[in-house]
């Protein structure tokens, strides 16, 4: 068994399962209704922008703000990124800990598949989902594309940075899954990692200081750039390393499973 029949496996049991369809339906509905907000603010705030010579338009008051509420001062809140705090690990929750409270996990890792093939192959059906949820969310804003004006710099921008928000919380989800042992703790533990990356810098904020190492650790502090159409090495470079770390000790952990039979 190969990563990839891993993946097609997991992403069969995602679409099967009700908890995905349900996840997907009710943030979706949740989303449009924002979507919808968001545009009728800036339609009733048209005669106003216009008068600016340099003022936000459309990118800037609905298709960006439909990604994040938090990292985007928007008045209407619950955008795609902090949906997907909650999402990700209740969709993860089951990928390694449920394996392991049903008692399939050892079976699994009897099929001769290598840790790191089972780990990659679970992430990448969870990745497939949540790219697929993605566009989903984009095609709101884009449907109205034809009558706009859109920043396609700063969409796409702003879009790089959820794929890598979103790979990030797949790869703590998965670690998180890994060393639980129920779903519930997997989905718990993930919750508060994710919280803990988005909160982590708020007191040094509140104190003045914007520098620093806690203000490196931030995630507000390398998507906030990303969402306002700038692309830089350094801020991707801290999601890959993140993802990474975490895909290694979900890794590891089944590793260490293996080897104790």
């Amino acid at each position: 068994m190969s990563a990839l029949a891993v993946a097609r496996l997991e992403l069969r049991r995602l679409f099967v399962r009700p908890l995905g369809w349900v996840l997907g339906a009710l943030t979706l509905g949740e989303l449009a209704w924002r979507f919808v907000l968001l545009l009728g603010n800036f339609l009733a705030a048209q005669v106003r922008l216009a008068a600016l010579p340099a003022g936000p338009g459309y990118t800037d008051l609905v298709a960006v703000p439909l990604l994040s509420s938090l990292f985007t001062g928007s008045l209407v809140p619950f955008g795609l990124t902090e949906l997907a705090l909650l999402v990700v690990p209740l969709l993860t929750m089951s990928s390694l800990a449920g394996e392991r409270g049903n008692g399939t996990l050892p079976l699994l890792l009897a099929t001769g598949q290598s840790p790191a093939g089972i780990v990659l192959g679970k992430y990448l059906a969870t990745l497939t989902w949540l790219v697929l949820w993605l566009t989903l969310v984009l095609a709101m804003p884009l449907s109205l594309a034809h009558g706009t004006t859109l920043d396609w710099g700063k969409l796409a921008a702003a879009t790089i940075g959820l794929v890598l928000v979103l790979a990030l919380l797949a790869a703590i989800g998965l670690a998180c899954s890994a060393f639980a042992s129920h779903p519930a703790i997997a989905a718990t533990a993930a919750l508060v990692v994710a919280l803990a990356l988005c909160c982590v810098n708020l007191g040094a904020q509140a104190a003045g200081v914007d520098s620093g190492v806690i203000h490196w650790l931030a995630l507000g502090t390398h998507l906030e750039p990303l969402l306002r159409g700038l692309v830089d090495s350094g801020d991707v470079l801290w999601f890959v390393l993140l993802t990474a770390l975490a895909l290694a000790l979900a890794i590891r952990r089944l590793d260490a499973d293996r080897e104790r039979g």
